[in-house]
């Protein structure tokens, strides 16, 4: 059973995190702007927001069209991902009440993958927007798979959906490894790189295609919170409070989906970001919904955006996937997590 306490969060306490969060994407966001082959520092960046008085730098014209062309929209685009992930992989950990649930165990993920190098197979990649169209076309389709396989004899069970999902994402699985094996050599490497995370190519134009709709999914899944919390005490408990479960639960996984298929669809897999935000989040704040979703989805951005911070420097001028930095990081944490909690480790 999960513990809700729900006086524990004032409009104060919700304030003064997020606050934190805001401040925390914002100072990641400094260091990644300045960080790449070409650095820029931290003052030079400043000096464009601030002023080179006020900072103490500036830069010159090459320098400040990187800034603005290159290193900004990929900051942006980042930071959305890292909110989408963050905030699917809490919302999915709390409906199906599994601390190792993310947006891969549905299929959805898989089902973007699917797609995307479907459309890298045939040729169309080249298109402007094909492959992050196709990603969300087939993240959308999975969703709709599993929902419809899992709730066919008509409630929403969510150990029926947990499992439908394992099932449609190892068959898709297996699909993307057919794909690899049939592809020509020089389709393999960008394939590759957006299966374990690109944001390479980030422009401006993606974050229009993203942001509108990740910021209305993260809304809704925000006001859902208190509906959260209280499925947290059992679904006879929720009903009896007056939630609607099947619909409820419904509307959460679909939002999830959509957010999660949105991000997926012009990053590729990252993975961990929804398995670490939300358990760190949790250990810090407990479980209240109203503060988790908002802290997780900054503490999400700002991970991220570091994570790709990484992933550019660590052999430059050349890239790493940044879903590499983020497994790096990520299990460790979950081992280092297993060996100190142990048996006691309950996350909810």
């Amino acid at each position: 059973m999960w513990s809700v306490r729900p006086k524990t969060v004032t409009g104060r306490g919700v304030l003064a995190w997020t606050v934190a969060g805001v401040l925390a994407v914002g100072l990641a966001g400094i260091l990644a702007l300045g960080t790449g082959p070409t650095p820029l520092g931290w003052r030079g960046v400043l000096g464009e927001v601030l002023g080179e008085k006020l900072a103490g730098g500036s830069l010159d014209p090459t320098e400040r069209a990187i800034l603005a062309d290159i290193r900004l929209p990929r900051v942006l685009l980042t930071g959305v991902v890292g909110m989408g992930l963050a905030v699917s992989g809490m919302v999915l950990q709390s409906l199906l009440r599994n601390p190792l649930a993310e947006p891969f165990v549905l299929g959805i993920s898989s089902g973007a993958a699917l797609g995307a190098l479907s459309s890298m197979a045939l040729g169309a990649g080249f298109l402007p927007f094909t492959t992050p169209l196709a990603a969300f076309l087939g993240a959308m389709g999975t969703m709709a798979l599993v929902l419809g396989i899992a709730g066919g004899r008509g409630r929403l069970e969510m150990t029926r959906v947990l499992l439908t999902g394992v099932i449609v994402n190892a068959f898709f699985t297996s699909l993307i490894m057919l794909i690899l094996s049939l592809s020509r050599a020089e389709q393999l490497h960008s394939m590759m790189f957006w299966l374990y995370g690109d944001l390479s190519s980030a422009r401006y134009a993606h974050i229009g295609f993203v942001g509108p709709g990740a910021l209305v999914a993260l809304a809704i899944l925000w006001s859902q919170a208190r509906s959260l919390n209280i499925l947290g005490l059992g679904e006879r408990t929720a009903m009896q409070l007056g939630v609607e479960v099947d619909k409820t639960r419904l509307l959460l996984l679909v939002v999830t989906a959509l957010l999660t298929g949105l991000v997926v669809s012009v990053s590729g897999l990252i993975g961990f970001v929804g398995l670490i935000v939300p358990h760190l989040i949790r250990m810090l704040l407990g479980p209240d919904h109203r503060l988790l979703l908002p802290v997780g989805a900054l503490a999400g951005a700002a991970f991220l955006i570091l994570a790709d911070a990484m992933a550019r420097t660590v052999i430059s001028p050349a890239e790493i996937p940044v879903g590499v930095v983020t497994a790096a990081l990520g299990a460790p944490f979950f081992i280092l997590l297993l060996r100190t909690k142990g048996a006691r480790w309950n996350p909810f």
